[in-house]
Formats: C-alpha cells, structure tokens, sequence
C-alpha cells in the first residue's frame, strides 16, 4: 500500500513478529506477504495475506510490480495500492513455535508486530534488501504519474 502525503510518496510496511525480529530494525521490515496454494490467484492470495497480516482488507486498483528473487530463493510478487490505514490498528494472525528452544514450550506470536508508514528514504533503509527494488519501482512508477 502506498499513499501521497503532501506530495510526497510514502509506503506501508510491517515488522515481522516472534523473538528473533524483536531488536531488529534497520533491513527487517517487509510488504505484507505470504504464501499461495497452486489453485490460488497470486493477485487474490496477496489480497488475502495482506488482511490476514494487517486485518485491513484491500480492493482497488492494484498495479503490478516486477516479482523480486530473496536470497533464499523465494521468489516475490508484489502489487501496489494507492490507500490508508491506521499502522496502530494492525491486528495480525499468529503463528505458533518452540519457545525458548528446545525447551518443548509452544508459545504464540504475531506474524505482524508493527506496522509504519515511511517515506522513500527511510523505507530504502528499514526494508528487507531483497524486497528494496519494489520501493524503487513503486517510485518510478508514481513519478511517471505525476508528470
């Protein structure tokens, strides 16, 4: 999600949640995103995941973004949507794990901790690096509208 504030551009991004993300900022923010089934529309999962991780659903106009290949292999794709919501009221859908390890403990936590609205720049710093060429074509692309 996207949104222009006093002319300048400004992207939606979510913390990831659970223990190991708690003291990481700088490169740990993300766009809302998950994984989809074989039978499942791309366009309609990211729908899907970004109301699962923020609890907003999403409709509109969505512009396609170029899929972006993560150092693990994983392959993005992502769409941008001009519009708003509240980062304090993101309420995200939770994901159970060991906790602490190999204490046999089942602890729940957030898939989506936080969520914040940044400008370009600082959106360039706090996103996940493999996930930073979608800032620099969602950029491009709401420049060329502009003009």
């Amino acid at each position: 999600m996207y949104r222009l504030r006093d002319g300048a551009l400004e992207v939606f991004l979510v913390h990831p949640g659970g223990p190991f993300w708690v003291r990481k900022d700088i490169g740990a923010w993300s766009i809302p995103k998950g994984e989809f089934n074989d039978n499942e529309e791309p366009l309609a999962a990211a729908q899907r995941e970004f109301e699962e991780e923020t609890g907003f659903r999403v409709s509109g106009t969505f512009i396609a973004l170029s899929p972006v290949k993560l150092k693990g292999g994983k392959i993005v794709m992502a769409w941008a949507l001009e519009g708003d919501c509240d980062p304090s009221r993101v309420s995200s859908n939770t994901f159970l794990m060991e906790w602490p390890p190999r204490s046999g403990k089942r602890q729940e936590f957030p898939e989506v901790d936080r969520a914040e609205w940044f400008d370009v720049d600082e959106a360039r710093k706090k996103i996940n690096s493999g996930q930073k060429t979608l800032v620099e074509e969602l950029s491009k692309i709401v420049a060329h509208e502009r003009d």
